[in-house]
């Protein structure tokens, strides 16, 4: 049955409604995506996704950066979105502190051949510095320049399962694409929520879907949860059926 949206209150505290979600996966972290998309599924303009983006969005994603201890991302989205050390407000870290989480989540920059550059300035914050996951094909001087910037974990085989195991302290991982990262996780059914937001613009272009790559089979099942209506974007919430 279609049912219309109803117009209902605004929402006034965005951090508390993502932070209160439940969020509990079976012996490993809970995997939160948040991507965006233009109405014809593009996802970036001129390799940016930020550009899809208003101030609704914004909100939204500074949100959402509340909720997880670890944020995981590929580096091609940390060199197309410039990246910085992740830095939350006194308010967003206060409630992080008072919900048992650490002021500020960890960064975890996924990189199979360290294709990035070394002095970029995600690595600029010697306080917050990023874990970079890599693989045995490593470029030995980019590592050699990375230096004390980064903790840096070496893989024999880059996979979503390796990163989750590396990662099981984590309560919930926050992965912010890009759409080849996704994919593998989709691949492997290892996506457990969706925040998607989607932009009202028709953009044409070649950029890939959100998630990008082999097929998952059979495909993930998903429940939209809740939805959410912006000035101009739509914010759905989606959880593993």
């Amino acid at each position: 049955m279609l049912r219309k949206t109803e117009s209902g209150e605004p929402v006034e505290d965005l951090v508390g409604l993502y932070m209160s979600d439940d969020r509990k996966a079976d012996g490993r972290p809970w995997v939160l995506v948040n991507f965006i998309s233009s109405a014809d599924g593009g996802t970036a303009i001129a390799g940016k996704s930020s550009s899809l983006g208003d101030p609704d969005d914004k909100a939204v994603f500074q949100a959402l950066r509340a909720v997880p201890d670890v944020i995981l991302v590929g580096s091609g989205t940390v060199e197309a979105e410039n990246y910085q050390p992740v830095d939350l407000d006194e308010e967003r870290r206060e409630r992080r502190v008072a919900a048992g989480l650490t002021e500020v989540p960890v960064l975890a920059i996924v990189s199979g051949r360290l294709s990035f550059d070394p002095d970029a300035r995600v690595f600029s914050d010697p306080a917050h510095r990023p874990m970079v996951i890599t693989g045995p094909n490593a470029d030995p001087a980019k590592l050699a320049m990375l230096g004390d910037a980064a903790d840096v974990v070496i893989f024999e085989e880059v996979t979503p399962k390796a990163i989750l195991a590396r990662l099981s302290a984590a309560r919930v991982i926050l992965c912010e694409g890009g759409p080849t990262l996704v994919g593998q996780f989709v691949a492997e059914h290892l996506v457990d929520e969706l925040a998607l937001t989607i932009a009202p613009l028709m953009i044409g272009g070649r950029s890939a879907r959100i998630a990008h790559g082999d097929l998952a089979d059979p495909p993930l099942d998903m429940r939209l949860d809740r939805q959410l209506i912006g000035d101009r974007s739509i914010f759905l919430r989606y959880l593993r059926a």
